[in-house]
């Protein structure tokens, strides 16, 4: 079994300097690599690159350019090389089924904010005894990072990932486990149905309320936005600072919202694998349900569409994605199988009274 932790980094500003340099370059390596495959595809009739091609031109790459790409770890840098190779899979995967999906991005830097170590040791090295109040993680270019350890990590550490939110930087660490032992059986069988007005209704006649975290921080968010669109478009490094600061005040308040509703998500599906020993729940489209209507052509007018229901669509949108259905299935899902509750989808919609 494998369980993520997530920690706060507290870095110097030399060490803060060399994280913003390593996610640069990393980025950079993605965009390089991704322009290849374009470059292949488009001019060199239609070759597909590979990433054991490009992985194979890494040493090369290191060697042309010392200063930006051959201080930073081997084998983060091969983890950049599989993370673009996974988009091209899943994009040509999805062509496959029908899709109709989005071709690969390049990233901005400001979009790049993961580095992944996948090998504790290599590159990287998680320095955290038992007992030691001081945790440090040692990163290849960086230094010795220190860690807000507020939890013991158990198991045998298999992967470090440098991850950037706003201006605070985190380390998670995937360690390898044992199987937990389960929680002491209730004997409750429970089915649940997700919702808008009420968060969750269970088929014991229980409602979880819906915390609407996203409706509640709209007016302050819209109006931070303003702000922000009152300044000139520029490059990230051409702004003023009072712009700066517009920008870290909205991705400051999405993040609260973030966090207030993994909060609720992980308190909620905490409940109920505590209290029950089979949890089952319909399988939800969350995908296709936020989806906006199809525009309606008018026949009678050419170029003219008929009335397509697309406001009241975007307001029951809105309020799917400020539930966070899909984020709270997929804590529950983990919590269950660690506690040993058996946790199951229904094949078909079911009312829970």
């Amino acid at each position: 079994m494998i369980r993520a932790y997530k920690f706060l980094m507290r870095p110097t500003f030399r060490q803060e300097r060399a994280l913003g340099e390593m996610l640069r370059d990393h980025c950079s390596l993605y965009n390089g690599a991704l322009q290849e495959r374009r470059d292949a595809w488009r001019h060199v009739s239609k070759t597909s690159v590979k990433y054991g091609q490009q992985s194979a031109q890494l040493k090369e790459i290191r060697a042309f350019d010392p200063e930006r790409q051959g201080r930073w770890s081997f084998s983060s840098q091969q983890a950049t090389l599989r993370r673009l190779d996974k988009a091209f899979a899943a994009f040509f995967r999805r062509i496959k089924a029908g899709d109709k999906p989005g071709y690969p991005r390049f990233r901005g830097v400001n979009w790049f904010d993961t580095v992944e170590f996948p090998k504790d040791g290599d590159g990287c090295r998680w320095d955290s005894a038992p007992h030691d109040p001081i945790t440090r993680v040692r990163l290849q270019g960086v230094g010795h990072v220190k860690v807000n350890r507020h939890r013991t990590v158990v198991g045998k550490v298999k992967t470090v990932s440098v991850k950037r939110e706003g201006r605070k930087w985190f380390v998670v660490v995937t360690a390898e486990q044992g199987q937990p032992e389960p929680l002491p059986a209730t004997g409750s069988v429970v089915g649940i149905d997700l919702g808008i007005a009420n968060f969750l209704a269970d088929s014991n006649g229980d409602f979880v309320p819906s915390p609407r975290h996203g409706r509640r921080a709209a007016a302050k968010l819209e109006a931070a936005q303003q702000a922000v669109s009152r300044f000139p478009r520029r490059k990230a490094k051409d702004r003023t600072a009072n712009h700066r600061r517009a920008v870290e005040k909205v991705a400051h308040m999405r993040g609260k919202v973030r966090r207030q509703r993994l909060d609720h998500a992980h308190k909620t599906a905490l409940g109920l694998v505590r209290a029950h020993d089979f949890i089952a729940h319909e399988d939800l489209k969350i995908r296709n349900m936020s989806k906006a209507p199809a525009p309606k052509p008018d026949p009678s007018r050419p170029g003219a569409f008929l009335p397509n229901g697309a406001a009241a669509k975007a307001g029951l949108n809105k309020s799917i994605n400020d539930a966070g259905w899909g984020v709270f299935l997929t804590i529950l899902h983990a919590k269950a199988e660690s506690a040993g509750v058996r946790h199951e989808v229904a094949l078909n919609k079911w009312k829970p009274f």
